[in-house]
């Protein structure tokens, strides 16, 4: 069985039923590249390991697999509200909300980030996968809005972003500097100087969260990166750099079970 990694934020979630993880590569079936817990359904990886690493995630929450409910990602700052007729489809989005007990939020990734959310007062859980494009676009302040539509209350949000790059490994171009640059100049504190001229560093786990808590949202991060760490991380990056033809995603999740 996995043992995934805990927020404490969203550990305090616990006595109302709200239970999570940040799923590393233990505990998988998957061989090679995708060596461990690949639930990338995107990846070349055999089916039948993906489907069982999804499985022994959903089992993880005490649910069957078809209570595990997942997107395909799009790098969007959309949103889907998941309610009790859930079907199992896979709609085009970054985030999904619900207010359903029984049913676990998990979104894959690989370098972006992993947020999940929690309003333990109302019972109200998010989770939402944002790279650069879905943070600079509105992934996260979409996910609250959506929380704060099925009945919570925005002071009473938690959210914790998982294993994701960090500025020391993501080097970006000027086109890339200029784009967040041209939302917003104080963005510049986001980037530090590269060694290569004319590039930089990007910090996004602080935008992350620095929007995250503009939103008005209690927010932390593991502070994790998935980056240098390939026995616990897959990582797009690291795979890109290392000329491998294909990565395995990672899985975070968060579900509403029994209150205690």
């Amino acid at each position: 069985m996995p043992t995934p990694l805990a927020s404490t934020l969203l550990s305090a979630a616990e006595a109302a039923g709200i239970r999570h993880g940040y799923f590393t590569r233990a505990g998988g079936v998957s061989e090679g590249l995708y060596r461990g817990l690949n639930v990338g359904l995107g990846s070349n990886d055999d089916r039948e390991h993906v489907q069982e690493n999804r499985r022994r995630v959903a089992g993880w929450f005490g649910l069957p697999v078809e209570q595990l409910a997942t997107v395909h990602q799009i790098h969007s700052p959309d949103v889907v509200t998941i309610g009790a007729q859930y079907d199992g489809s896979r709609p085009q989005a970054d985030a999904m909300v619900t207010a359903t007990p029984g049913l676990a939020l998990g979104v894959l990734a690989a370098d972006c980030g992993p947020i999940l959310f929690a309003d333990p007062e109302n019972r109200v859980i998010g989770a939402a996968h944002a790279g650069w494009k879905g943070a600079l676009t509105g992934v996260l302040e979409n996910t609250i809005d959506a929380m704060v539509a099925l009945g919570a209350r925005r002071e009473a949000i938690i959210a914790c972003l998982g294993p994701s790059i960090s500025q020391a490994s993501y080097e970006v171009g000027p086109e890339f500097v200029e784009r967040f640059l041209a939302h917003d100049p104080g963005y510049a504190a986001y980037f530090a100087p590269s060694e290569r001229t004319g590039h930089a560093m990007f910090d996004l786990p602080a935008l992350t969260v620095d929007r995250l808590r503009k939103a008005g949202v209690a927010a932390e991060s593991l502070n994790l990166c998935t980056y240098p760490d390939p026995e616990r991380f897959f990582s797009y990056r690291r795979t890109t750099h290392a000329k491998e033809p294909d990565y395995g995603r990672q899985i975070s999740a968060i579900a509403i079970g029994e209150a205690a």
